[in-house]
């Protein structure tokens, strides 16, 4: 019988084979659970593990999240999934592997075709509305790092997992403490899934938008959608899965006008900062940071004013990454950050935010949150073209924020769209600059030379969830004014990540399918 053995420390250099010999000294093959950095200690890092290793002759057996199906004799109406990102991909897949043929719609393109209108945008600013950052197929996660970081507590993170390595995935995020696949990985992934779709049951339409959804008294009927000639069809289906993502406004104004109950949401908003690498690698692991073992270091701050319950905190950390322009209007612009998965650039970037509270700020107005994304990335739009600027993305020195100063001296970018500077500390609402600003100044006492002249801000991180929630039954998951309606991951208020997003849609899924049984 296996053994597990937890909080294994090793300092850098030292062997995990050798050390197995000395804790179970006749043993059979051994797996690593789970792998971590630990640099608190000045003297020393050292990495973390969880290992489960076989006795001597034995194997370990890899747990194959096999799945009772559907009667395949029983007549279905077949469910409609809406998106291709984590949480309509995983959606399908569940599905399919229920015995369940699906539906699936994706206003945007392959990724292949995606990324062409992608690196259009970079380069000559021209945005393709259907196939850009957010948009296309594998969603808005296909171009944020593949960051499998999540908080949430599931059963199904594992099988997220499993199913992300029998796609191509790193075998290693079944054990880091903070997997990532790479955006340069995830996108020979996304193009097995769909293969692996269309092999078992899963029709999948790309170049098609939902114009509409159909509605009964109290229920869905169906979607309408259009296609890239304009023409609509009607598809129908008692059970839609809608996984659209956090970008899609278009979607939420009309289920606002169709009489969906939707409700305001807190989230948060603020600026993308950027370090060289190198500088990180210096403040988390001092003399070490050369160590060819421990590759480019990250980091996770958090600031909380108990006076207020407003919160300044770091997300989307990508070590080794890009900063990018990921707008999805023509006259607005969003940054974002990604990384390869060698993160091998010489720079580090984080999103920097500010926890936007609903009801203080907006009180009754249920489009508060919405307004105010808008307002910020038209303003940085506006910024740009003032500035003479087409692609660029706004930016200025950390020490000119913090010191309001019109000293913008900008360092070199990771930026494909390039920088121009810009007043971010004027672009801001005021009590966003007062909190990012007491918040960075509150993480250098933690991380000694965080604020430094060779570091920058980028505007505006707008986009880190969804300010509205299309609200749902607890139990049943479904619209709490529409049944059959299934508003699933980011986009309805109910993920924040690729990894809860795609066990969001493993959830709704599993719940058609306990109906349908």
């Amino acid at each position: 019988m296996s053994k597990i053995f937890k909080d294994i420390k090793l300092k850098i250099d030292d062997d995990l084979e050798s050390h197995l010999e000395w804790l179970m000294p006749k043993h059979g093959e051994y797996r690593i659970l789970r792998k971590s950095v630990d640099a608190r200690q000045k003297h020393s890092p050292h990495f973390v593990y969880t290992i489960e290793v076989a006795e001597e002759g034995e194997t370990l057996s890899l747990e194959k999240f096999e799945l009772e199906k559907i009667n395949p004799d029983k007549k279905i109406d077949r469910p409609i999934v809406v998106g291709t990102g984590p949480a309509g991909l995983f959606a399908a897949i569940r599905l399919v592997e229920r015995g369940i043929p699906c539906l699936l719609f994706e206003r945007g393109s392959e990724s292949a075709e995606r990324i062409k209108g992608i690196n259009r945008f970079w380069r000559y600013g021209e945005l393709d509305p259907k196939n850009n950052v957010c948009y296309g197929e594998g969603g808005a996660g296909l171009y944020s790092d593949g960051k499998l970081i999540t908080r949430i507590k599931s059963p199904h993170i594992p099988y997220v997992l499993n199913r992300l390595v029998q796609f191509g995935a790193p075998a290693e995020i079944q054990w880091l403490s903070n997997p990532h696949v790479g955006s340069d990985k995830i996108r020979r992934v996304i193009p097995k899934v769909r293969d692996f779709l269309r092999a078992n049951g899963c029709e999948i339409h790309f170049d098609s938008k939902v114009e509409k959804l159909l509605y009964g008294k109290d229920s869905i009927n169906g979607v309408v959608i259009k296609d890239d000639s304009g023409k609509l069809t009607e598809y129908k289906s008692d059970n839609v899965i809608l996984a659209t993502g956090h970008s899609a406004e278009d979607m939420l104004n009309h289920l606002l006008e169709s009489g969906v109950h939707i409700e305001g949401k807190s989230f948060a908003m603020g600026l993308r900062i950027e370090h060289p690498q190198k500088l990180i690698n210096n403040i988390q692991y001092r003399q070490f940071s050369e160590h060819d073992k421990l590759g480019s270091a990250n980091y996770k701050l958090v600031h909380h004013d108990d006076k207020s319950g407003i919160g300044v905190y770091s997300f989307c950390m990508c070590p080794g990454g890009y900063v990018l322009s990921s707008g999805t209007e023509k006259d607005g612009i969003v940054c974002n950050g990604m990384s390869n998965f060698n993160r091998n650039s010489e720079f580090a970037n984080a999103a920097i935010v500010v926890s936007i509270q609903h009801e203080k700020l907006f009180g009754k107005d249920l489009l508060g949150g919405m307004k105010l994304r808008r307002e910020l990335e038209t303003n940085a739009f506006k910024a740009i073209r003032e500035n003479k600027g087409t692609k660029e993305l706004p930016a200025q020195n950390l020490v000119s924020f913090l010191n309001r100063s019109n000293k913008n001296v900008l360092r070199k970018t990771s930026s494909p769209s390039g920088v121009l500077p810009i007043r971010l500390d004027e672009l801001l609402p005021k009590f966003m600059y007062q909190k990012l600003a007491e918040g960075l100044n509150n993480f250098n006492t933690s991380m000694k030379g965080f604020i430094t002249e060779d570091s920058q801000l980028y505007g505006v991180e707008s986009r880190t969830s969804c300010p509205l929630r299309v609200t749902r039954d607890d139990e049943t998951l479904e619209s709490l004014s529409h049944k059959g309606l299934y508003p699933c991951g980011e986009g309805a208020g109910y993920a924040g990540g690729i990894t809860s997003a795609a066990v969001d849609g493993i959830r709704c899924a599993e719940k058609i399918f306990e109906k349908l049984k």
